[in-house]
This record gives structure tokens, sequence and C-alpha cells, in this order.
């Protein structure tokens, strides 16, 4: 399992497992006695990788070798990397691509609280990792009620004896997530524990009339989702709103491999077939957490981009077409500068796109992303703006 949540409480020591998020108003005191009976102490390897959310680096802890630091990490609101690489990494410093981890448990009571669950209900969890949100689920609801599945066969053997030494029942499943559990009853809840791109069908299908998919999605524009709590129709589609930002690893056939930028800009600005001026600003996109990257990715599809610094004080975005070999480049020479120029390629101007998506975005008060959402079905998911009947308008 995996994700970060935007801001509250990141990193305090001590967050113990109930109580601590209970004055947060994030649990109810049913929710509340259930961290404090299944603590993430639990379900967490002897060798994880704290990871820090103030410089967004990972540092190995290690139980055997301090075990009050192993203790404390587990009770910190932060996420835990418990593999790297898929499983190719092993070595004590940080790997290049975090694969699994133990998400912040301000994430995990969220997305509880979002999903509503209770007594009687059945719930298919999408990505065991080491098996605590199952089990958390498990200790809600009761054996037989919970179905886990995860892709990787060594994580979910992990999971098994975390749940066994917990004694909490869970069917758990070696197999792609997205495919859900054929041939199981229906579902009251599907939750999915990592980053997706698409909502899968299955998870649709395998839910009854009435039912609730919950996920953390987003675009390739940038890094950030936000979790999407959608109401499963009789006529198998389903929509909802997206209830906060968060940031999730990704599926694994879902990941960003980035453009190879020599491929896309093999001279620089040379290369570029136009240039126009913008009066935006550096500072347009936001930080890492601004509301407006994830509606810029809703808006302007197959696109990702990335901002880069330099020591001399330029800043430049970089945008790349993931569906062609488009291309922008907007050179702030000050970072305080209001003026930039945009260098920009290929058959679709995309820099024009951003500028427009966050026009539409401006003229409409700013909207936080608490008010778009999803329709899904089997076509794919279609975003819109306080209701379905406002589709967010799509800039190619």
């Amino acid at each position: 399992m995996t994700g970060v949540l935007r801001g509250e409480g990141a990193g305090r020591p001590g967050f113990g497992p109930g109580r601590g998020l209970l004055p947060a108003g994030r649990l109810s005191p049913d929710w509340a006695r259930t961290f404090d009976a299944v603590p993430r102490a639990l379900f967490t390897p002897p060798r994880v990788w704290s990871h820090d959310m103030a410089t967004g680096g990972s540092v190995l802890v290690d139980r055997e070798a301090d075990p009050g630091a192993w203790r404390a990490a587990t009770e910190a609101d932060v996420p835990l990397v418990t593999q790297w690489d898929d499983g190719a990494h092993d070595g004590p410093g940080p790997g290049a691509v975090p694969t699994s981890s133990l998400s912040m448990p301000s994430v995990v009571a969220s997305m509880l609280r979002d999903l509503d669950v209770r007594p009687g209900l059945r719930v298919l969890d999408v990505g065991t990792g080491c098996g605590w949100n199952a089990g958390l689920l498990a200790h809600r609801l009761g054996p037989g009620r919970v179905v886990s599945v995860e892709w990787d066969r060594s994580v979910s053997a992990v999971a098994v004896a975390h749940l066994q030494r917990a004694g909490l029942e869970v069917e758990l499943v070696v197999g792609d997530g997205q495919l859900g559990r054929p041939g199981g009853k229906p579902f009251d809840r599907v939750v999915v524990t990592y980053g997706v791109r698409e909502i899968a069908p299955a998870w649709l299908a395998q839910s009854r009339p009435g039912g609730v998919v919950l996920a953390p999605w987003g675009t390739d524009f940038s890094p950030l989702d936000a979790v999407v709590r959608l109401e499963v129709r009789p006529d198998g589609t389903a929509h909802g709103r997206f209830t906060g930002l968060v940031e999730f690893m990704k599926a694994r056939n879902q990941r960003l491999v980035f453009p190879e930028h020599a491929a896309y800009v093999p001279e620089f600005p040379g290369s570029a077939d136009t240039r126009h001026r913008t009066a935006l600003g550096a500072d347009a996109l936001g930080d890492r957490w601004a509301g407006q990257r994830f509606v810029v990715g809703l808006a302007v599809p197959d696109v990702t981009h990335l901002v880069h610094r330099q020591e001399d004080g330029t800043v430049v975005v970089w945008c790349y077409g993931l569906s062609d070999r488009s291309w922008a480049a907007v050179v702030w020479r000050d970072e305080g500068t209001p003026e930039a120029t945009v260098y920009q390629a290929g058959p679709r101007r995309l820099w024009e796109s951003v500028e427009r998506a966050l026009a539409w975005w401006r003229d409409r008060g700013r909207p936080e992303p608490t008010r778009f959402g999803l329709t899904a079905g089997p076509g794919g998911a279609v975003p819109w703006l306080d209701s379905p009947a406002c589709p967010v308008p799509q800039y190619r």
C-alpha cells in the first residue's frame, strides 16, 4: 500500500494508531478502536525506509539495529517504503523507484472513512501490500468479508504472515488487481491502494448496484492523484466526486515512462517551429500540491511536464506529448519576471493548451479538486466540474 496526503500531521513522531487520529476528526470511535487493535507495527517488516515529507528522501530504519527508531517510524504519520524496484533492490540506501509501502496512517484513515463500510458488507481490497489495510477491514467486518488482491507473490507472502500473526482472516489472491476477483459474489465496496490512470471495468462489473469504488485516480500531467469515490449504477457505470489530493505509487502497468528529451528536442531552441510570449508567471502551475496541476491534467490529455530551476535563476517548464512528439518549453529568465518566452514544436501547441486550461480554471473561480468528479464506464472516465452535466473541456 502506498500514499502521501497533502500536509496535515506529516512527520509527527508518536502519532498513535487510533487515539492520535481521533482528535483530527479522521476517525469515528469505532474505527479508532480498530486502529488501536490493529497497529501498523504488526504489519511493518523489520527493514523499511522512512520517507521524509520535507526533503523527499528515504532513510533505512532497521529493527535489529535500532528498535526504538523502528517503533517510532511505525507510529509516525509518514509513508514507509517496504520495496524498491519491484524487489530488485535490497541495499541499505534507497533504490530508484519505490514499489511497495505502508501509507501514512492519515491517508489510510481518510480512505476508510470515505469507503463507509458497515457490518455485513463485502469488500475487495486491491493492492494488498503488507496487509495492513486488509487487516483493518477484516477486524471491522469479520471473517469472510474481505478479499485482497496483490500482484507480487513475495509481497503477498509477507502479508499472509502478518495477517496470521494478527489473527485476522482475509482471502488473499495473487493476481492482477485490475481484474478484481473473478467468479466471486458482487462486492459492496472496492478500495484501491495504488494510483491509477484508469478505472478498471472489472471493479465496476464486480460491484453491486449502489456499491462504492474508491481509488486514487490521476493523469500523467503530474504525479498527483485525487481519491475518487464512485457510486455504481445499475447500468454498470459509476460517478462521484474527488475527496482530496494524494500521491500514490502507480499501478505497475500504468507507471509513466518519462519521455527521452533528446528524442523530442534534438536541438534547443533551434528545433522549435513557433515561439511567442506568455504573460503567465513561473508560479502559474503552483507548487507540488497545487490544485491547478491536477486540473490541467484533467483538461489537457496525453501530456506530462517537469519544472527545471537553474542555478542562475532561470525557470523552464517542459511539456511533452505522450501520444505524439509535440513539445513546449517556457523560459523565465528570472522567476520573478511575469513574462516568458514559449518555444513549441510538433502537431500540438502544448503550452497554448495549458494556458487555455488555466484560463478556464481561473474563469470559474479557481475551484478546488473536491468540486470535480468522474463518470466512469467501460469506455473510460469523463471528468466534470460540480456535476456530470458540466464536463471538463478537453484542450488538445
